[in-house]
Formats: structure tokens, C-alpha cells, sequence
């Protein structure tokens, strides 16, 4: 069993770090809460995509639909979404449809009791008694963990998914790419020994920050950080890198290391986080993937991004077939199935039915 937060306040569990909180957020071996990305081990990792492949293939028929569909539909699930979202909140809606779990949603606080001076904490303690999980998106770094604490020592726990908080964590969207690389080096020797590209707004991308932090798990990977001074990589990343003995590079020179490359992950402009519109100022033009770099990418190389873009992959990318961003979408519905399949201890079953021959 996994530790118990009632153990210790609030103040108490905020200042562990990352390796100290693991214990209370996973039950044996597997997640209960899935809140930051440094709790998947890789042996979980593995037995996730493994799933998400399962359910997969499972659900191309219609009765393997209906058994799906069957595994949770005494479960309720929230969404809560205080922080605009489409693609994510769309992937868990149809993930927990999947499952056959009826789903409830809150997408804007003005439309809770929080607009009459209720506490957030006091609106998710709330929703928790009317679902068995909570899914939640929220601008508020830490906010998912502090729930999970809270919840976890009321008198009804309900496991926490956190579908990115603030600057900090995105641990699903990690998974997603996690299982789309994968997928894409089923072919060339798996995802060990690669080079991994992260380019854009690597200071405030949440995305990069949790994807990052898995890809330690692999050996041989190298990570090249590719950004312009004020939106490089954040030290307490380089930090994680260095103590897990990862190699990696940091450098402004986007068309020198295309050609090194066996993933490229572009990301936007994170200006939501602006205060005076300071992102206006950094020419970011310099790392934009065009078609012309296409020529400079490896036939095996692929190019992901968490999405939404906008200039950063020109349009007419998106023929070639190493642009597997538009697959990152789909497999996010996968492997988020996978990991609410996983918390509801459904993922022997499913390894059952895969395994009977009757997908």
C-alpha cells in the first residue's frame, strides 16, 4: 500500500520532493492519484502503453465496444476544467465514454459557487461527493496535489487525474507522447537511444517539463533544449537531467541539431502566462519547423507537438508523414483509458479479453 497522506498537514507534504511524495499518490504498482509525471516508473510506463494498444485494437469492434463499455459504468467521473481546454478535455470525455463511465463537468468557476466567495478547495471537496474520480485542469501550479492530499484524508477519497496545473505538470499529456514515441519506433529499435528535440517555449511548457522528466526513464536518450534565452528550459529541469544522469544540450541553433534528430517536439507561445505582453518582444521566428526543414529531418525522424499551434509548424507539414501530431490527438484517448482503467484495478481485464483471442 501506498503511504497516507493523513500522516502529515498539508505544509508537511509540499516541501518533500518529488521522490518522498511518490509513495503517496501510487498503491503498489500502480497509480491512484495521477498527478505529477515523476511518479511513473517505467515498468508502469510500459504496462500503460501495453493497455492503450489493448484497448485499442479491443474497441474496433462492436463487441469489443460493448465490453468496454461495460468495465466502469458504475463509475462517476468530473471533469473539471477551470482553465480552457478543448483537445484534453474532449480526449478524457471520450476515454471515460470508452469505459462507459457517466461523466459530469464543471468548465468555469463562474458557473460554481465560487463566484459566491466559496474556496476552491471547498467547490472540488464538493464535486467529490458525487463522483469515484476527478479529473482537473487548473491555472494554479500545485492545486491537483493539494486536492489529492485533501481528499485522501476526508472520510471519501476520490482519486485525483491532473490535466495540467499551472506552469508546472502535465502528466497525461506526458503519457500521450510517451505512448505516440513508442508507437513511432515500434519499427527502429524502440524509443532507447534516441535524440529528442524539444523546441519553443520551453520555460512555461508544462508539456515539455512532464515529458522530459519520463524520458529519463529510457536509456541512451539525449534531449536538446532549443529556445530563445528568455524561454529556455527552467534549471530545476536541467537539475532532474543531471541527477538522473541524462545527456542533453542546450542551444539557440534550431537548424543545426534537425538533422541529429529522431523526435522534434515543437511547442507554442505560452503567452496566457504573459503579464505585459513580454512574448510579443522575442522574435521566435528562427523556430519555426517550415517545409524546407523537412529536407534537413531523417527519414525515421517523426514531429510531435501537444497542440494547439499556430506559426511554429507551417500547414503544409502536416502531408508528410513523420508529422505524427495528429496521431498524438487519438492516442491520447488511448492511453488516458488505459490509465483509468489502471486506477479502477480494470486492467486485468482487459489483458483477459485482448488475450482470449476475441479482439
Amino acid at each position: 500500500m501506498g503511504k497516507r497522506f493523513i500522516d502529515l498537514s498539508w505544509h508537511e507534504f509540499e516541501t518533500l520532493d518529488y521522490a518522498e511524495k511518490v509513495p503517496y499518490f501510487n498503491r503498489e504498482d500502480r497509480p491512484y492519484h495521477a498527478v505529477v509525471a515523476q511518479q511513473f516508473d517505467r515498468g508502469m510506463l510500459d504496462r500503460l502503453c501495453l493497455l492503450a494498444t489493448s484497448i485499442r485494437r479491443i474497441a474496433k469492434t462492436r463487441a469489443g465496444m460493448e465490453f468496454l463499455a461495460g468495465l466502469l459504468a458504475h463509475k462517476r467521473a468530473m471533469l473539471y476544467f477551470s482553465q480552457p481546454s478543448s483537445r484534453t478535455f474532449l480526449s478524457f470525455y471520450a476515454a471515460c465514454q470508452i469505459l462507459g463511465m457517466n461523466v459530469s463537468e464543471v468548465r468555469d468557476a463562474a458557473t460554481s459557487s465560487e463566484m459566491k466567495g466559496e474556496t476552491p478547495e471547498d467547490s472540488v471537496r464538493t464535486f467529490s461527493s458525487y463522483v469515484d474520480l476527478l479529473i482537473m485542469r487548473t491555472p494554479v501550479q500545485g492545486f491537483a496535489e493539494k486536492m489529492a492530499w485533501l481528499l485522501s484524508s476526508t472520510e471519501r477519497p476520490v482519486p485525483i487525474i491532473n490535466a495540467g496545473s499551472g506552469k508546472d505538470q502535465h502528466p497525461t499529456q506526458a503519457l500521450l507522447d510517451i505512448y505516440t514515441l513508442q508507437r513511432s519506433f515500434e519499427r527502429s529499435g524502440g524509443l532507447e537511444n534516441k535524440k529528442i528535440v524539444f523546441v519553443g517555449d520551453l520555460a512555461r511548457g508544462r508539456t515539455v517539463r512532464s515529458l522530459a522528466t519520463l524520458l529519463t526513464l529510457y536509456p541512451r536518450i539525449k534531449q536538446y533544449f532549443v529556445a530563445p534565452e528568455p524561454l529556455q528550459i527552467g534549471a530545476d529541469i536541467l537539475r532532474q537531467l543531471d541527477a538522473a544522469g541524462v545527456e542533453y544540450e542546450v542551444t539557440s541553433d534550431f537548424e543545426k541539431v534537425i538533422p541529429l534528430a529522431d523526435a522534434i517536439y515543437m511547442t507554442r507561445i505560452q503567452d496566457e502566462w504573459d503579464k505585459d505582453g513580454e512574448s510579443k518582444k522575442i522574435d521566435t521566428s528562427r523556430f519555426w519547423f517550415t517545409e524546407q526543414h523537412l529536407g534537413l529531418l531523417k527519414p525515421t525522424g517523426v514531429i510531435l507537438h501537444p497542440l494547439p499551434r499556430r506559426q511554429e509548424i507551417a500547414v503544409a507539414v502536416d502531408r508528410d508523414p513523420r508529422a505524427v501530431y495528429w496521431r498524438q490527438v487519438r492516442n491520447g484517448m488511448w492511453i488516458r483509458a488505459a490509465l483509468m482503467a489502471t486506477i479502477f484495478g480494470r486492467d486485468r481485464d482487459i489483458a483477459d479479453y485482448f488475450d482470449s483471442g476475441l479482439a
